[in-house]
C-alpha cells in the first residue's frame, strides 16, 4: 500500500481529547474522550453521540468485551468501566488505590485483562466484576498497553523497563528485554503471523517479537516521531500512529514501511484501529477521528 485517502470527522471540541478507538460489536466506532470524561460512538456517515462519565475520570483505552459490551479503563479514577451498545454504563473500582489502569483487552479465558501503570500490576476482571491482581517481578516498570497473543497468553509493554511481558492464564509472568535502551514501548498488537508488534515511543522504532522471544526492530524515517499506538488489519498490515510526527504509518507483510502525513498540523494522533467499513481509523486529540483508506489503482489492460 503506497497511496491512501484521509478524511477527518469532527466528534468533539478540541479540548475533549479523543484518545483510543475500537470497533464495537454493533458495527460502530467507539472512542474515549480522555479530557472530557466521555465515551463516544460514531457510525460512519452519521453524527457522533457521547455518553457522560465522571468528568475527571480520564477514560483511556476501550476494547470489545466477550459479553457484547465495550470495556474501558478510567486512568484517573482507578476504575474499569463497561458500556453496552445502547449506552448503559457500569463501573468497577479497583482494590489498589492510585493504580492508574491504562491498557485493557479481552483474554482467551472470557475475562478482561488490564494494566495498572502506577501499581506495577496486571489485573483481571470477569464480566460480572470480580477482580484479581498480579504483581510484576520488577518495580517502576509502568505497564502500559496489553493484548491477547495467539499463544493463549496476554502480552503487555513495560514502558519504563524497556521490556515486553507475557502473563499466562495461571498468572505466570515472563519478561523479554528490548535490544534498545530507553526505548519506552507503549502500544502493542497481535499480528496475523503469530508475532507481537509494538511501538518504541522514545526510540522512534517499531518492534516485532515472536512468542519464543526473538525481537526485530524497524527504525522509522523520523526517529523523533514518537510512535504511540499500533494495530493490525485483516490483511496483516501493521498500522501505527506517529504522535509527534503528525503521521500514520504502515509495515506491509513483506516488510515495506510507509508513512502518511495527516492533513491537519499538530493533530496528535493516538489510538488506531480497523473500522467497520474496511478503512483504518485513528483518534486525533484535536477533537476528530481520521479515516484512512487505500486508493484503488485504476485498471489497465
Amino acid at each position: 500500500m503506497t497511496r491512501v485517502t484521509i478524511e477527518e470527522h469532527t466528534v468533539a471540541d478540541r479540548a475533549a481529547g479523543p484518545y483510543a478507538i475500537t470497533t464495537g460489536p454493533d458495527g460502530a466506532l467507539w472512542f474515549t474522550l480522555v479530557h472530557d470524561g466521555r465515551i463516544g460512538r460514531l457510525v460512519p456517515g452519521e453524527q457522533p453521540t457521547t455518553h457522560p462519565l465522571d468528568p475527571g475520570c480520564g477514560p483511556t483505552i476501550i476494547t470489545p468485551g466477550p459479553d457484547g459490551a465495550l470495556w474501558f479503563t478510567e486512568y484517573k479514577a482507578d476504575r474499569i468501566g463497561r458500556i453496552t451498545t445502547d449506552g448503559v454504563i457500569d463501573e468497577f473500582g479497583l482494590p489498589t488505590p492510585g493504580s492508574g489502569p491504562f491498557g485493557i483487552a479481552a483474554g482467551p479465558d472470557g475475562a478482561l485483562w488490564f494494566t495498572e501503570t502506577a501499581a506495577g500490576r496486571i489485573g483481571r476482571i470477569t464480566v460480572d466484576g470480580r477482580i484479581t491482581e498480579f504483581q510484576l517481578p520488577v518495580t517502576g516498570a509502568f505497564p502500559s498497553a496489553i493484548t491477547a497473543g495467539g499463544d493463549g497468553g496476554m502480552w503487555f509493554t513495560l514502558n519504563q523497563a524497556d521490556a515486553i511481558g507475557r502473563i499466562g492464564m495461571d498468572g505466570s509472568i515472563t519478561l523479554h528485554r528490548l535490544p534498545t535502551e530507553a526505548a519506552a514501548p507503549v502500544g502493542i498488537a497481535a499480528g496475523r503471523d503469530g508475532a507481537l508488534w509494538f511501538v518504541e515511543i522514545a526510540a522512534g522504532q517499531i518492534g516485532r517479537l515472536t512468542p519464543d522471544g526473538q525481537i526485530t526492530e524497524f527504525p522509522l524515517p523520523d526517529r523523533t516521531a514518537r510512535p504511540h499506538a499500533i494495530t493490525v488489519d485483516g490483511d496483516g498490515t501493521v498500522w501505527f500512529t506517529e504522535w509527534a510526527g503528525n503521521r500514520v504509518g504502515t509495515i506491509a507483510p513483506d516488510g515495506r514501511l510507509t508513512v502518511h502525513d495527516l492533513p491537519t498540523p499538530h493533530c496528535e494522533p493516538h489510538g488506531i484501529a480497523p473500522g467497520p467499513d474496511g478503512a483504518v481509523w485513528t483518534a486525533l486529540e484535536i477533537g476528530a477521528l481520521a479515516r484512512i483508506a487505500p486508493v484503488e489503482r485504476p485498471w489497465s489492460p
